[in-house]
């Protein structure tokens, strides 16, 4: 008997794609009526039904591509794809809708996909339904896979788009989230197999615009969502059978409630802006690239330059891997941290790269010019999952 697991993108997100992903088949294959039937009895099979008219599709083509070029084993775990303007009958018949992706596990049962669309989720995945044997020869395992879906503002959008979640808004620094950590990663192992629901944590002081747009004001905030909407916040006790019980009741009177609000979709954009300090520094700038500007208050050039910054980081608002920061060397919490980084003048710009400092700007601080700094350092990441 077959199995589906179903993945649906509810929402648009911008992507940019290689050149050398533009159209579904390099590594995937692709299926219709001649040959589905044959290929899905013979191989375990992960297949993404998209169409060609939806926008969203053209976009996340590219990445499944990358997933089948590093999964594909003939040997008995394969990927295709199946058009469903083109094959409208075929998606019709396997009650398949633009944007699922279907697990056909050979001669056993069925199983939904509710984890992060890259490789690591997908190895999580295809290790607890496949087990590990079959992709010993393809991927390296991780040694542990987590149960908890560690979101980012590449993953998030797409992640909450579609279903039920519980999220863990937080910072590393907290006390309370430290204290917290142990137990939300219990209550994800312990609904690891409910389909209903997923539970998920993203860091705040890497993706702050996110936080902002959900409202988060402070740490730890636990929000329940629902096709990306914000439902409720959680306010009860934090223990795991507390939790659990919180998960069961709402996840089945859900129908019965009303949405709050629409959510404000726009960021002012002074709040884009990651505020850094010696203590939040090294973990805001270990990942993606990281643009920071070092300066003083009462500098004269830092206030002229104060609105370009906050416009600079509006324009990266929704770019995964991306973060404009400022750190304001005059805080006593900040000032080892600018002695560190050898800033001897106001401002001073310095972009990293996964923690490492790339270079010092030094050009025109036109909006343009500095967006196009920027743009420059990430162009080699874009395409990566």
């Amino acid at each position: 008997m077959w199995s589906s697991v179903t993945i649906f993108l509810s929402i648009c997100v911008s992507i940019v794609i290689s050149d050398d992903y533009k159209k579904p088949g390099t590594f995937a294959v692709p299926l219709s009526q001649d040959n589905f039937a044959e290929e899905t009895a013979n191989f375990h099979y992960m297949v993404l039904y998209y169409s060609t008219e939806c926008e969203v599709s053209q976009k996340f083509l590219p990445k499944y591509e990358r997933l089948a070029e590093q999964f594909n084993n003939e040997n008995g775990l394969k990927f295709g794809t199946v058009d469903c303007i083109t094959h409208n009958d075929l998606c019709a018949a396997n009650g398949a809708k633009a944007l699922e992706i279907i697990l056909y596990k050979k001669e056993e049962g069925k199983a939904k996909f509710r984890g992060v669309r890259n490789v690591d989720g997908v190895t999580k995945f295809l290790v607890k339904h496949l087990g590990e044997v079959i992709l010993n020869n393809v991927v390296d395992i991780p040694e542990k896979l987590e149960a908890i879906n560690e979101l980012t503002d590449e993953t998030f959008v797409d992640h909450v788009g579609l279903g039920q979640h519980f999220v863990k808004f937080y910072a590393p620094w907290c006390g309370h989230c430290q204290r917290l950590a142990p137990t939300w990663d219990e209550l994800a192992s312990a609904l690891e197999y409910d389909e209903t629901v997923s539970i998920s944590k993203i860091d705040c002081t890497l993706y702050r615009p996110i936080c902002l747009q959900y409202e988060v004001k402070g740490y730890p905030t636990l929000l329940w969502i629902v096709d990306g909407k914000r439902m409720e916040k959680y306010s009860g006790q934090r223990s795991l059978d507390d939790l659990k019980e919180y998960v069961e009741k709402t996840a089945g009177i859900l129908v019965k409630r009303s949405v709050e609000p629409e959510i404000q979709s726009q960021i002012k954009v002074e709040e884009a802006v990651l505020q850094l300090t010696t203590q939040s520094f090294d973990h805001a700038v270990e990942k993606g690239v990281t643009f920071v500007k070092f300066f003083a208050p009462w500098c004269g050039h830092c206030k002229r330059m104060a609105k370009t910054w906050d416009e600079l980081a509006a324009k990266f608002i929704g770019t995964g891997g991306v973060k404009i920061a400022k750190v304001d060397c005059t805080l006593a919490e900040s000032k080892e941290l600018c002695t560190d980084q050898d800033v001897n003048g106001f401002p001073t710009l310095y972009i990293y790269k996964n923690g490492e400092k790339i270079s010092e700007y030094g050009g025109n601080r036109s909006l343009e010019d500095l967006f196009e700094f920027v743009n420059r350092h990430i162009s080699s990441s874009r395409d990566e999952l």
